[in-house]
């Protein structure tokens, strides 16, 4: 199956929503407090548990428009999105390692993308 354009963007989207969810769960769980209402009122877990519905109904959609071999790779761009958006909204180091890391993830995410549009 021939990937479409539109199931790339899906997909996408689908990392920004499951990296911003990454940062609510992080900052739900500084504040979690183990009681029914601690975990109802946290609001930053619960944003981050419905971002996580949301990706996954689009990652259903997306799927249906290409190859899995070419799409869910894209899902590993989420690592890339988590550690930038931990450096400026947690202040967390990026070290050279993690940048060789994030490098090679999105350098491999293309190559298989530009390799898979060659499926049929």
């Amino acid at each position: 199956m021939r990937t479409k354009w539109w199931a790339i963007a899906l997909m996408v989207l689908c990392t920004a929503f499951t990296s911003t969810a990454a940062l609510l769960n992080k900052k739900g769980a500084v504040n979690l407090e183990l009681s029914l209402r601690g975990t109802i009122f946290n609001f930053y877990l619960i944003g981050g548990l419905c971002l996580l519905a949301l990706a996954t109904i689009i990652l259903i959609i997306a799927l249906r428009g290409g190859s899995v071999s070419v799409l869910f790779p894209i899902i590993a761009t989420s690592y890339i999105w988590v550690t930038l958006i931990s450096y400026y909204f947690l202040n967390e180091h990026i070290s050279m390692l993690k940048g060789a890391g994030i490098a090679s993830i999105f350098f491999g995410v293309i190559l298989i993308n530009v390799v898979g549009k060659g499926d049929a």
